[in-house]
């Protein structure tokens, strides 16, 4: 069974890299300073959550439906998601997040009632 990479020092919480690489085959190893990829920063419940993003074409809905969990949550797992890997999340997130949820009553995927609890609780 192989061990996963980890890419957070678990006593000082600074990011590790890899020093050594090795070909099973053919026994060449290799030593150096490796990044690793950004992905390795996810913790596994993100990566579980992109893993699920990604196997629904990006649905938020059919997100939503799957993990049992409202659009704004969705939309806020999200953004931790991708501020965790260096992308900036400006203050315009907020508006999307608004037009989404008045598109989605729009189209009578949710109801006023719904929308209005949605916009509510967007920060």
């Amino acid at each position: 069974m192989k061990k996963e990479v980890i890419s957070i020092c678990p006593v000082c919480g600074s990011n590790l890299t890899i020093t050594k690489l090795h070909c099973h085959r053919c026994g060449i190893e290799i030593s150096g300073d490796f990044a690793l990829p950004a992905i390795n920063k996810l913790s596994r419940e993100q990566l579980t959550f992109v893993l699920m993003f990604l196997k629904n074409q990006g649905n938020i809905k059919a997100v939503e439906k799957e993990m049992n969990i409202s659009y704004p949550t969705v939309k806020k797992i999200l953004n931790e998601v991708l501020t965790t890997l260096g992308f900036d999340i400006n203050e315009d997130a907020a508006s999307g997040q608004r037009q989404e949820i008045l598109d989605r009553l729009a189209r009578r995927e949710i109801s006023f009632e719904e929308a209005n609890e949605l916009l509510k609780n967007l920060k």
